[in-house]
């Protein structure tokens, strides 16, 4: 017989990737970003509705967890550029998959 009432818990690596990719926008970023490097205006533009102060907070933590690499040329003008590590491209398909299965499986609000 089957105890229903076992102690169950979430992988502690699967509770991990959502830590950083549950907060909202995180996963929009790095699916902007897996199409090429872009500005910080660039990415304002294409995440539609982001304050520049979560843009901010969010590409920090992004780049403190390895996904997301900021660039900096020299200029005049001087360039910022955010691109995706290796670990972020990494990540690119596994996103794509879940959006495949979002618009199969979800209803639209």
């Amino acid at each position: 017989m089957v105890d229903t009432h076992e102690a169950r818990h979430c992988d502690a690596a699967v509770s991990h990737a959502f830590s950083v990719l549950g907060k909202r926008w995180n996963g929009m970023i790095v699916d902007v970003l897996g199409q090429g490097e872009l500005s910080f205006v660039g990415l304002r533009r294409a995440v539609a509705g982001i304050s520049d102060a979560v843009l901010s907070d969010r590409l920090t933590e992004l780049s403190e967890v390895g996904l997301v690499v900021r660039r900096v040329e020299a200029g005049p003008p001087v360039a910022v550029t955010y691109a995706l590590t290796d670990a972020g491209s990494r990540l690119v398909p596994i996103l794509n998959q879940l959006g495949e299965w979002a618009d199969g499986n979800l209803t639209r609000r």
